[in-house]
């Protein structure tokens, strides 16, 4: 297992993997979150990876978690629809936003950045396509 050294954005203390049962009650067994050490005074989490244990993005406090999981959602319906694959996608995605491929995850972006997904993706699905 890869050691990683992660510092909460928010409280600059250090993050440590626990169970994920610690901020989840519903957690599924061998579930893990990288969570700040002020936990839950500072509310900031992140999923792992199960097979390697490195973190799935960035530590996110409440907000930020829930608009990356509207991010998400907006981004799954172009392949959900059938518009596109997944990989074409997070490709298109990634030409949209100007970023190299190693920083086009949502699990990385800021609350703007999400937005930008979610206006992005509501456009290329909506029928009129938004104004370019």
């Amino acid at each position: 297992m890869k050691h990683v050294n992660i510092k909460c954005p928010y409280c600059r203390s250090r993050a440590l993997l626990r169970p994920a049962s610690v901020v989840h009650e519903r957690a599924a067994p061998g579930e893990e979150v990288y969570v700040c050490a002020r936990f839950p005074a500072c509310n900031a989490y992140v999923s792992a990876h199960r097979d390697s244990h490195l973190p799935m993005g960035t530590l996110a406090d409440k907000s930020l978690r829930q608009k990356r999981r509207q991010a998400h959602i907006a981004l799954n319906q172009l392949w959900e629809r059938g518009l596109m694959t997944r990989k074409e996608a997070y490709r298109w995605l990634q030409v949209q936003l100007g970023l190299p491929e190693s920083e086009a995850h949502i699990g990385r972006f800021s609350e703007f950045r999400c937005e930008q997904v979610i206006d992005l993706c509501g456009c290329f699905t909506s029928a009129d396509r938004c104004a370019a």
